[in-house]
């Protein structure tokens, strides 16, 4: 009799640590799901931030990153309407051909559609046409963006901030 009670007592034992094990490995494995999903959501919120710059960082034309800048800065209060787009247009075309204004305006109704945020715009495509562009031509591009705001269906309020970030980015002095 003592060596069944031995017997039933290991038994019972051995069964309430393979539960107590069981449960611990459950546990892990649910720890390991949570830590992988954390990683695939920070995993696919980088990709997403690099799939909404993608449309800039293909900018490689200081003419393209102009109007994409002006149609990002317009467009910020709605959308790019075709009088506010011929305004986009006139004042590209000061700086361009014919054939070059329209594939640059394409582009940058394209581009600032796929990005919500100017300040992005403004952060990747100023320190690019601050390098390629000479003083005289960063005022004439400010020059231009205050004239596709004015003209248009209405005149726009383009945020002082805006301005200013945009200012500070070609590389002017802000106070």
């Amino acid at each position: 009799m003592p060596f069944l009670i031995a017997v039933l007592g290991v038994l019972g034992a051995a069964a309430f640590w393979w539960y107590r094990m069981k449960a611990m490995n459950d546990a892990a494995r649910e720890v390991a799901d949570v830590v992988g999903r954390v990683q695939g959501n920070i995993r696919r919120k980088k990709l997403r931030k690099q799939a909404a710059l993608s449309p800039l960082t293909a900018i490689d034309d200081p003419v393209v990153a102009a109007a994409t800048l002006i149609t990002a800065i317009v467009s910020e209060n709605g959308p790019v309407l075709p009088q506010r787009e011929a305004v986009i247009r006139a004042v590209i075309s000061e700086i361009a051909d014919k054939k070059k204004t329209d594939e640059a305006v394409i582009y940058a109704k394209w581009a600032a559609a796929q990005i919500d945020d100017t300040t992005i715009v403004i952060d990747k495509l100023a320190p690019f046409l601050r390098e390629r562009l000479d003083v005289a031509e960063r005022n004439d591009l400010l020059q231009m963006v205050n004239r596709a705001a004015q003209g248009g269906e209405k005149r726009l309020e383009i945020a002082d901030q805006r301005i200013l970030r945009l200012r500070q980015k070609l590389g002017f002095e802000v106070n």
